[in-house]
């Protein structure tokens, strides 16, 4: 889905992967020699990779700060502001807990149907945490992770927990990840279209990480997605869904490190069925650029298509709606293409300190749909975000 509608977009996301609420890992402590390690200690590469290694000798303390907006033409729509924390503290040799709090702010307005936006401006928050413990195993190669988490704001609440196992092989150059997690939501619509509604999901994760020489590294991770419950967005007009949602992905990765310009490429793509009908794609490319003085440029790319759900109606409203059938309106569940232009500017300070500047813009437009004509009679869709991240190591 889009980075639409920030109001409502955590109740219509998709799955949410074992441990995703896990940050970077240190892999310093990698046996020595490892091709793994040697890509892994590369700038850019995916350090989840490193979880199934060894404990990390370092703590890490992280605070962020994110500011989000977007719009439509000749209209703004949502705003919100999200402090967050983390922290990964190794309680000894082989065990490390870590987790982190956010708190976003939210206001605007939301969209009723298609590019109508509800006319009273909406205000919201959400206050979420995390709790991850991870046991490594390393004369037996491999580690295993339990974690839990939670989701509040005024008329939602998430709840679940993880379970995560990483194998690693005899000669440390590949890595297995298999996962588990279960959630349990909590609908309290504002309005009273949904009261003490309820949804449970599962999901697996299966993922290889291998490491093709020193330089370069592939990661390439299957995600299934059930659930079943309340999947219809109480706040949008007529908006019925199905009660049912089976979602698989698949997510692969690879980072080149070119030694001359001490600089990585970061390639990505991610394929996305959707049991509501629709299909997605996602590109992406980034530049990771080491400068003099400790600084470093990090300008990226992303391009995402998707077809429509297959209970979502085009213009006009309500077009296509029948009593005791599935319909929407939402223009998240439409078919469009989107572009994502960002660059990150990082910079090593003093006594382990570092900071990251992050900007990003974001374009939808049904016109940009790859192998396909969009959905009609939708209005272009901007959204940017600003983040600065200061993290210390310990």
């Amino acid at each position: 889905m889009a980075a639409t509608d920030g109001q409502r977009k955590r109740r219509q996301r998709g799955p949410r992967v074992p441990g995703a609420a896990s940050r970077p890992r240190r892999a310093d402590a990698a046996p020595a020699g490892a091709l793994l390690a040697a890509a892994l200690a590369l700038p850019g590469v995916m350090p989840s990779a490193a979880h199934a290694q060894s404990a990390p000798d370092k703590g890490i303390v992280e605070l962020q700060y994110l500011n989000y907006r977007d719009w439509q033409p000749g209209r703004d729509r949502m705003q919100v502001h999200a402090p967050a924390f983390y922290a990964l503290v190794p309680l000894n040799d082989t065990t490390v807990i870590e987790g982190g709090m956010v708190y976003d702010h939210m206001s605007g307005a939301s969209p009723l149907y298609f590019n109508v936006l509800s006319g009273a401006t909406i205000g919201d928050y959400r206050t979420a945490g995390d709790l991850k413990v991870t046991k490594y195993y390393p004369e037996l190669g491999y580690a295993v992770s339990l974690g839990g988490f939670v989701s509040s704001e005024q008329d939602f609440l998430s709840r679940g927990g993880s379970v995560t196992v990483q194998v690693y092989s005899e000669d440390r150059n590949r890595s297995w990840s298999l996962g588990f997690s279960g959630t349990n939501d909590r609908i309290d619509s504002s309005n009273g279209v949904a009261v003490d509604q309820s949804r449970n999901s599962l999901e697996f994760l299966v993922g290889v990480t291998q490491a093709l020489s020193a330089n370069s590294i592939v990661q390439s991770n299957l995600t299934y997605y059930t659930g079943h419950g309340y999947y219809s967005d109480p706040y949008k007009t007529l908006d019925t869904r199905p009660t049912a949602r089976q979602i698989w992905a698949w997510l692969t990765r690879l980072n080149q490190y070119f030694p001359g310009p001490d600089a990585t490429l970061k390639l990505g793509y991610r394929f996305l069925s959707d049991s509501f009908g629709s299909t997605s794609n996602m590109f992406e490319v980034a530049w990771v650029q080491a400068l003099p003085w400790g600084f470093t440029v990090t300008p990226g790319l992303r391009y995402a298509t998707q077809s429509a759900a297959d209970f979502y109606m085009n213009p006009p409203f309500p077009k296509g709606y029948k009593e005791g059938q599935d319909y929407s309106a939402d223009t998240r569940l439409a078919a469009w293409g989107a572009i994502t232009a960002g660059v990150i500017v990082g910079k090593t300070l003093w006594d382990d300190w570092a900071i990251a500047l992050r900007a990003d813009y974001y374009r939808q437009d049904p016109d940009w749909r790859l192998g396909g004509s969009g959905s009609p009679g939708i209005k272009t869709f901007s959204a940017r975000w600003l983040q600065v991240d200061l993290t210390k190591s310990f």
